[in-house]
């Protein structure tokens, strides 16, 4: 498999945030989407953003950015989408997913993630801890595309419910002491974040 690309979802609204866009809250001397930019461009070829707006918000990071093609919320899927589609136009097979809430992730996800979908042999790969499935953080084949977008139209918005019809294996990561796909949420989660930055260092 060739090294895919990584698309960044940062198309969420953040209720619970306040609307704001999460990726852009300070986490230590950088902002959250900063350091998921730095765990994520070694592993990959090429990255987008995939955002709604106005993207002027993000000139700062210098990434291509990507909106939904479908109308109104449509989720994590529809970002899926957006990258698919992207990667298509410029000639790559596969894309990564990685939220832009989720600091932590782990450095090694897309070798683990390539590696899990070529050994059970199914399309697409997410990632797993104890907690459970993290849906956001897949390895996608550009392939695909054309079914998600006929499946989105449909109605589908399940992440999990739509990989199962094509085949999904899993990348199992340990979470002893932290959980490598902790998520900023809320305020009370932006404080814990800090804390377990200020830990690592």
């Amino acid at each position: 498999m060739t090294q895919p690309f990584g698309v960044i979802l940062a198309g969420g609204q953040a209720t619970r945030m306040g609307g704001c866009d999460k990726g852009l809250l300070s986490l230590g001397n950088a902002t959250i989407l900063s350091h998921v930019i730095d765990r994520l461009e070694p592993q990959v070829a090429a990255m987008a953003l995939n955002a709604n707006g106005d993207p002027a918000r993000f000139q700062e990071f210098k990434l291509p950015v990507i909106p939904d093609s479908i109308e109104g919320s449509a989720g994590p899927l529809a970002g899926v989408l957006a990258g698919l589609d992207w990667a298509a136009r410029e000639g790559a097979e596969h894309i990564v997913t990685a939220a832009a809430d989720t600091p932590f992730f782990p450095a090694d996800l897309v070798p683990r993630l390539i590696f899990a979908a070529e050994e059970y042999k199914v399309p697409i790969a997410l990632a797993r801890t104890e907690a459970g499935r993290h849906p956001t953080f897949g390895l996608w084949p550009v392939d695909l595309r054309d079914h998600l977008r006929s499946a989105l139209k449909d109605g589908m918005r399940k992440v999990v419910a739509w990989s199962d019809v094509h085949g999904t294996a899993y990348a199992d990561f340990p979470s002893v002491g932290l959980d490598p796909f902790f998520n900023v949420n809320t305020p009370k989660d932006l404080a814990e974040a800090e804390a377990l930055l200020e830990a690592a260092e």
